[in-house]
């Protein structure tokens, strides 16, 4: 009963907050026919996991159709769930030969096939897609702290080694540095249940094997994630309101600063020095209040929203330090 009065008026609260970012974002007018003159011509792609077309992730992918659309964006979407798209990295993934039968290495043989042009069709498929995006949405609702097994199963297949990543071609160095890219999602748990202090900790290290781990490691300009907090227990009317200020977004998403992550200059990036931070940065951010990013905390206390806003104070402060 106790936890039952909690999520209600946790929902008043998330319900207040939800309108008053609507009328935060209504107040300001973004779309104009030359704005949308120069969005066209532009290619988004919204990679998007769930099984049900009632779904509130489904009726957030269809905004950012509509939306990206209306500016004149061409938008591919891959429905992971319709194309029964296969989760599993397998040898099945690369037509021909394998190098190695005897002991298969998946990144290895990968990495040759795609550079003979012999990974699957379903694979090449969504490697075309992102290859013609400038921007990449992901829609899915949270599972066990990260995306669902078919959405995983796309970034390890698609996001193959060559194609999308190498040793001398990763975080801002990466190959798609001139491509953004985004989470949108649901949870289950409401935000406070998120926060540093909250049951399930900091959203902002649940965020970061997916932001940095895997699309700033691609080179990735990464965008403030869209969070919709405790859909299950969002009432109607302010499900509408969240949609509406999720479109009202998107038509100013082209224009936003992506977050911040380490330069990779801060750091030895060679095997004797083992790709740390150089001395002479830790030793300059010995006067910092906190870590560099939720990752590189080195020790001091997480940077506040590292992984959820893109201006910060301490991303501010660090860049003063290192300059």
């Amino acid at each position: 009963m106790l936890l039952t009065q909690g999520v209600t008026k946790g929902c008043i609260r998330a319900a207040s907050a939800a309108v008053r970012h609507v009328n935060s974002w209504s107040s300001t007018t973004w779309v104009s026919c030359s704005r949308t003159h120069i969005m066209a011509g532009r290619t988004a792609l919204i990679v998007y996991a769930h099984q049900s077309p009632t779904s509130f992730n489904s009726a957030a992918c269809k905004v950012a159709v509509e939306a990206l659309q209306e500016q004149g964006c061409k938008v591919l979407v891959s429905d992971l769930y319709a194309m029964n798209f296969e989760a599993s990295a397998t040898a099945k993934d690369i037509t021909g030969d394998l190098k190695n039968p005897q002991d298969f290495k998946y990144g290895e043989e990968t990495l040759e096939a795609w550079q003979e042009g012999r990974l699957s069709e379903d694979i090449t498929a969504e490697q075309r897609k992102v290859e013609e995006a400038e921007l990449i949405i992901f829609q899915f609702p949270l599972y066990w702290f990260s995306v669902p097994a078919i959405l995983k199963g796309w970034i390890d297949r698609v996001l193959s080694q060559g194609f999308a990543f190498s040793l001398e071609k990763m975080y801002d160095n990466g190959i798609f540095k001139d491509k953004k890219a985004m989470l949108s999602f649901t949870t289950g748990a409401m935000e406070c249940m998120f926060l540093p202090d909250g049951i399930n900790g900091d959203i902002n290290v649940t965020l970061w094997p997916l932001q940095n781990g895997v699309l700033h490691f691609c080179g990735f300009q990464v965008l403030e994630p869209q969070i919709f907090w405790s859909i299950a227990h969002t009432p109607p009317a302010v499900r509408t309101a969240l949609l509406v200020a999720w479109r009202a977004r998107l038509n100013g998403i082209w224009e936003e600063k992506p977050l911040s992550f380490a330069s990779s200059a801060l750091f030895d990036l060679s095997f004797q020095g083992g790709f740390r931070l150089t001395p002479e940065v830790k030793e300059k951010l010995n006067a910092a209040p906190h870590g560099i990013t939720t990752g590189h905390h080195i020790g001091k206390p997480l940077p506040p929203n590292n992984q959820t806003q893109a201006d910060t104070e301490n991303a501010k402060t660090i860049s003063d330090i290192l300059t």
